[in-house]
């Protein structure tokens, strides 16, 4: 590993909730390095700290102790603004719970993030539909999200994560409320544009159909990394 192929790192991370007899130990020392390309899931079971530690990667939250770097700048060392702006223009985010705008078509919802950063309507446009031919959203574009398919509204979440080209995608649960064939389905693409792309992509998940297409699976339990591997063929 190279000091260049690191997109991002934690070093000593501690969070804590709570205190007293509530206290919850959510991260505790948590140090590890997210790769340029890696299609790598953390993986654990409910309360061993993976959302938590998405957040954290995400500048969505802040460490009690420890930092964390985006291709060497501390989040800490950022003011609000400097980490808005990072979170919008190099952290591509898909929650499990798609967050579309139920009045926006789906290309409208996939092309909100472009629109922020004030990119043109036909280099937006040219993005977008680019992006749904690699998803298979083809045709779905004046589609509202009412119309689409569980499978299909994450994938719209998912190009609108993409299309900023973010230094790197934060998946939380992404297949949570999805049934196994469009679980299979989703994470396959988002894994063809890892090979083809080069995109790294870092999930959170305790599903299987997640874990078993990983390329670097890190478990944690109880806030602790317990194993960190290759397992890609």
């Amino acid at each position: 590993m190279t000091e260049s192929s690191v997109v991002l790192e934690c070093k000593k991370v501690r969070r804590t909730y709570g205190e007293g007899e509530t206290e919850v130990h959510a991260l505790r020392e948590v140090d590890f390095a997210v790769n340029k390309g890696d299609f790598l899931v953390i993986a654990g079971s409910s309360g061993s700290g993976k959302t938590t530690l998405l957040n954290q990667l995400g500048a969505l939250d802040v460490p009690d102790d420890g930092e964390v770097l985006l291709e060497g700048v501390a989040y800490s060392e950022l003011k609000k603004k400097a980490l808005a702006d990072l979170r919008r223009d190099r952290i591509g985010f898909v929650f499990q719970a798609y967050n579309l705008v139920p009045v926006l078509t789906a290309l409208e919802n996939a092309e909100l993030t472009l629109l922020l950063q004030g990119v043109g309507e036909k280099e937006r446009r040219a993005r977008i539909l680019e992006l749904f031919k690699t998803v298979g959203l083809e045709g779905k574009e004046a589609r509202f999200p009412s119309e689409l398919s569980g499978g299909q509204q994450q994938r719209v979440a998912i190009v609108r994560a993409l299309a900023p080209s973010p230094a790197f995608v934060l998946a939380d649960e992404p297949t949570a409320n999805l049934d196994s064939t469009t679980s299979i389905e989703l994470i396959d693409h988002m894994r063809k544009l890892n090979e083809e792309e080069g995109m790294t992509f870092v999930f959170s998940s305790h599903d299987p159909n997640v874990v078993d297409r990983a390329k670097r699976l890190v478990r944690l339990e109880d806030g602790r990394i317990v194993s960190d591997e290759r397992v890609e063929a």
